[in-house]
């Protein structure tokens, strides 16, 4: 899998590694687990998916990520992101909107023993109280840029997300000051569409 991930250009060797570390089967379906390892998303409960690792690392390469800085997932999922983005020394906010889910990757994270911090609601509201974040990733298609998100981004934060309908853009935002924001593309890609209100 690894190997496949540096074809398509992902060259951040800490990624990499922590790529080999962590079991991707830990986060799919039982009877998936023979799959588990291609570069391919796989259905999980409440019809969400896991994207493919390809996916995970470009949206995690984007962040350029360093140790102890504070990062907001919307979309827990499986958890195989957040878990990711953990082991790459940050500290980790993720919220979930399926009840289901979001108690069971919840159970993930604790059989790891990894302290990540868990909210079940409504990923367009973001997580005010520990606002502002120095990176933000939405793995979910969103069919515009959340405003509120964008609001509890540090200057100098990065908010990387699939932007469109049916089909996503993967766009990169750069909060440069109180109003200013710079924005670049980073090819199409295919998400589970983010849904407003928590059930």
């Amino acid at each position: 899998m690894v190997e496949e991930l540096q074809k398509k250009g992902i060259n951040d060797s800490r990624l990499l590694e922590v790529f080999n570390e962590i079991p991707r089967h830990f986060f799919v379906p039982e009877s998936l687990y023979g799959h588990a390892y291609e570069d391919i998303p796989l259905p999980i409960a409440c019809k969400q998916t896991i994207s493919q690792p390809y996916t995970v690392a470009i949206q995690t390469q984007l962040l350029e990520l360093s140790k102890n800085k504070r990062i907001l997932e919307i979309g827990t999922g499986s958890g195989y992101q957040a878990v990711i983005l953990k082991k790459l020394g940050v500290y980790v906010y993720t919220i979930e909107r399926q009840k289901f889910i979001f108690e069971e990757t919840k159970k993930i994270f604790e059989n790891m023993g990894l302290n990540i911090a868990c909210k079940y609601g409504d990923g367009y509201l973001g997580w005010n109280e520990f606002a502002p974040f120095d990176g933000i990733v939405i793995t979910c298609g969103a069919a515009e840029v959340p405003q509120k998100l964008l609001t509890q981004l540090k200057i100098g934060g990065i908010l990387v997300a699939p932007i469109g309908e049916g089909i996503q853009t993967m766009t990169k935002i750069i909060r440069l000051s109180e109003q200013e924001y710079k924005t670049s593309q980073h090819g199409t890609f295919r998400f589970v569409p983010m849904i407003q209100d928590k059930e």
